[in-house]
């Protein structure tokens, strides 16, 4: 598929204000904030947002970069290299938040990151797979047609 470049701008703004959004999450001062439920079904709620947080990454850096891959090798490719760009994010927000007098470091919270970021990363990978096999599909049928 052909790059869309009005498209691809407009996923490359979205994933910058996303970016900053992220950041500021990550950084901000919520100690002020009214107590929230520590757990949701058992799983911490700060692990929850973490998750929520980063779930939307490999999304975005898709379609920001309009990559739109036309192999599953090239899918493949695409879907480890955003992965590892999403999990050095990750990391570099917890070492930051590590240094900061009002917020911890906490491994668990980068596994979560990583955990949001892979299973958003597959669900992408599949989705591009399924899309070049509609699009091969629907090629075949209009060769077979002329």
């Amino acid at each position: 598929m052909k790059p869309n470049r009005t498209r691809s701008v407009l996923f490359t703004i979205v994933m910058c204000l996303y970016i900053g959004t992220v950041a500021y999450l990550c950084f901000a001062n919520f100690h002020k904030l009214p107590d929230v439920p520590k757990t949701l079904l058992g799983i911490p709620m700060d692990k929850i947002v973490h998750f929520c947080m980063f779930f939307p990454f490999p999304v975005l850096a898709y379609l920001a970069y309009d990559k739109l891959t036309d192999t599953p090798l090239k899918a493949l490719a695409a879907l480890i290299s955003i992965c590892a760009v999403g999990c050095i994010f990750a990391g570099i927000t917890e070492i930051i938040q590590g240094s900061l007098p009002y917020r911890r470091q906490d491994i668990k919270d980068f596994g979560s990151d990583c955990l949001a970021i892979g299973i958003a990363s597959i669900l992408t990978f599949i989705l591009d797979i399924s899309k070049m096999h509609k699009e091969k599909c629907s090629r075949d049928t209009a060769s077979s047609r002329s």
